[in-house]
C-alpha cells in the first residue's frame, strides 16, 4: 500500500496530491510547495528543490536521505529531488497537479460513446489517451517524459 499526501502550496490557493511509493518517504520530506501563481522562491536550488511546469518542490534532503539510505541501501549521493520525484518515492499523485478534474472534462464526450458503440468508444479512448500523453510531453510536464 502506497502513502498519498496532500500539500497545500506557499500562497494557500492550490493543493497538490503526491504519491508516496512503497512508503519508502513520509509526508514530512515534501517541505515546501509553490504553485506557479505563488511567489515562490527567486532561484531554484537545485540540492532540495526540483521545479516542473512552474510548480516547485522543496524536499527536506536530510530527512529523504536517511529514508533512502535506511529503506532502499542507496548511495546517500544519489539521493536528489530528481531522483526522489522521478522514481516516485515523493511525486504528484497524477501526471501533473490537477490532471484529474481535467481529464474528468475532456473524458465526457468519449465516455457516453462507451454504452453507444464500445468499438469506437474502445478506439477513441486510446486516440484521446496517446494525444494527450503527448500534448503533456509538449508542454514539459517531467512525469509525461517517462511515459
Amino acid at each position: 500500500m502506497c502513502l498519498e499526501v496532500r500539500k497545500t502550496c506557499r500562497c494557500g490557493r492550490q493543493t497538490a496530491q503526491f504519491h508516496m511509493r512503497d512508503n519508502v518517504m513520509t509526508a514530512e520530506v515534501i517541505e515546501e510547495l509553490y504553485c506557479p501563481e505563488c511567489s515562490g522562491p527567486e532561484t531554484i536550488d537545485p540540492e532540495t528543490m526540483l521545479h516542473d511546469n512552474g510548480w516547485v518542490i522543496k524536499y527536506d534532503m536530510d530527512l529523504a536521505r536517511f529514508l533512502a539510505v535506511s529503506k532502499l541501501m542507496v548511495d546517500p549521493e544519489s539521493v536528489r529531488p530528481g531522483f526522489i520525484f522521478d522514481s516516485g518515492y515523493a511525486c504528484w499523485l497524477e501526471m501533473y497537479p490537477g490532471e484529474k478534474e481535467d481529464i474528468l472534462e475532456e473524458r465526457k464526450e468519449i465516455m457516453a460513446l462507451q454504452k453507444e458503440d464500445p468499438t469506437r468508444y474502445l478506439k477513441e479512448i486510446s486516440s484521446w489517451n496517446i494525444a494527450r500523453i503527448e500534448r503533456l510531453k509538449a508542454d514539459g510536464w517531467r512525469k509525461a517524459q517517462a511515459a
